[in-house]
C-alpha cells in the first residue's frame, strides 16, 4: 500500500474513532446530563482533539521531530487549526439546531462530517507536512 493511501486509511480509522469519542461525549453531556448543546460540544471537542493529536501524530502522519521547537510548532499548529474547525463545528450546529430545528445528535453527526474533511486537509497540508 502506498504511503498516500496508508495515510488516508489510517486517517479514516483514527478519524472514525475520534468522531465516536466526539459524538458519544456530546451525547453524554447534552442528552444524559442536560447541558446546553454548545457547552456539550466544546467539552466533546476537548476530548476528541486530545485523542486526535496523539493518533494523528503517531499513526496517521507518523510525525517525528529533530528538536523541541519543532514539536511545539506542530502542537501549536494542530490545536490552532482544531480551534478553527471547532468554530466550523459550532456554526454547523447553530444552523442545524437553531435555524433548521434539527435534533442535536443529528446536527452533531452532520457537523462531524464537515469537520472530518476540513481537519484532514489542515493536517495534510499544514500541520504534519513532510
Amino acid at each position: 500500500m502506498t504511503e498516500r493511501y496508508y495515510s488516508i486509511l489510517m486517517y479514516l480509522i483514527m478519524g472514525g474513532i475520534t468522531t465516536v469519542i466526539n459524538i458519544v461525549t456530546f451525547y453524554l453531556f447534552n442528552s444524559t446530563l442536560g447541558l446546553n448543546y454548545t457547552i456539550s460540544n466544546i467539552i466533546a471537542w476537548v476530548f476528541a482533539v486530545l485523542f486526535a493529536y496523539i493518533s494523528n501524530k503517531l499513526y496517521v502522519f507518523e510525525s517525528k521531530h529533530n528538536n523541541f521547537t519543532e514539536l511545539i510548532q506542530e502542537i501549536s499548529s494542530f490545536f490552532g487549526f482544531r480551534v478553527l474547525s471547532l468554530f466550523m463545528d459550532l456554526a454547523v450546529m447553530f444552523v442545524c439546531i437553531s435555524l433548521l430545528d434539527m435534533t442535536p445528535i443529528i446536527a452533531k453527526i452532520l457537523a462531524n462530517v464537515v469537520v472530518l474533511i476540513a481537519n484532514y486537509i489542515f493536517s495534510k497540508l499544514f500541520i504534519f507536512k513532510k
